[in-house]
């Protein structure tokens, strides 16, 4: 974290969407810092199988998303977009009072490759806030490459993560869990009404890889 000391240590971290490669990349990494993490799935079996891929990465658990959300200190949203709302809709009481940190980007695909999809609240993150208005709602992690996260070659991940949101205690919080990944650097974003441009960005991060057959991220100069 930048220009600060906020300590994370102990805290468990919950995944929804866990199954999916950047859920699965992202426990992983928790795990290997030390942290209890828990991913989350529609089918409770799916996640424990998802967990015990991961067994060599540290402590982690797979449960039923509503479990997850219940027990996890800070959960984080990893579900395809199509799924976002109605998820955290259903998920709205056992969020209650908790950091959420939605890293869903709303995309869509054709045959030109990625492009922003419109989002009727101006973000996936601020659809969050408008679904979970008890919980502390904030968007970071978007442009991680699962394939890095996952990769066991990769000791240090070459990226900085943009944190964004109106709880200064809740992005610091998710700044300082970023930096737990060496090599990683939470970096303060701006409101969550900026959300927008960071979750589409992705798809031009897309648009990089496919073209230099990379996994790029992005790098904030001068701070």
């Amino acid at each position: 974290m930048i220009g600060g000391m906020t300590d994370v240590s102990g805290l468990s971290i919950g995944i929804l969407g866990g199954t999916g490669d950047q859920g699965k990349g992202l426990a992983r990494r928790f795990a290997l810092a030390g942290h209890e993490v828990l991913i989350g799935s529609r089918s409770a079996e799916r996640a424990q199988e998802a967990a015990a891929s991961l067994g060599e990465a540290g402590p982690v658990r797979g449960a039923a998303n509503a479990a997850v959300a219940a027990e996890a200190d800070i959960v984080i949203v990893a579900v395809p977009y199509d799924g976002h709302r109605a998820l955290l809709e259903s998920l709205r009481d056992e969020l209650a009072g908790k950091i959420v940190v939605d890293c869903v980007n709303p995309l869509g695909f054709d045959k030109q490759g990625a492009y922003a999809l419109p989002v009727e609240e101006g973000s996936a993150a601020q659809q969050a806030a408008a679904v979970l208005p008890g919980s502390r709602v904030v968007a970071a992690f978007h442009h991680v490459s699962a394939v890095v996260l996952l990769d066991p070659a990769v000791e240090k991940v070459d990226l900085d993560v943009l944190v964004l949101g109106d709880d200064r205690e809740a992005t610091d919080l998710v700044q300082a869990l970023a930096g737990v990944i060496p090599g990683v650097r939470g970096v303060y974003g701006g409101r969550l009404r900026n959300a927008h441009q960071v979750e589409a960005l992705t798809a031009n991060i897309i648009s990089v890889n496919r073209r230099y057959k990379a996994h790029a991220g992005i790098r904030i100069t001068d701070v």
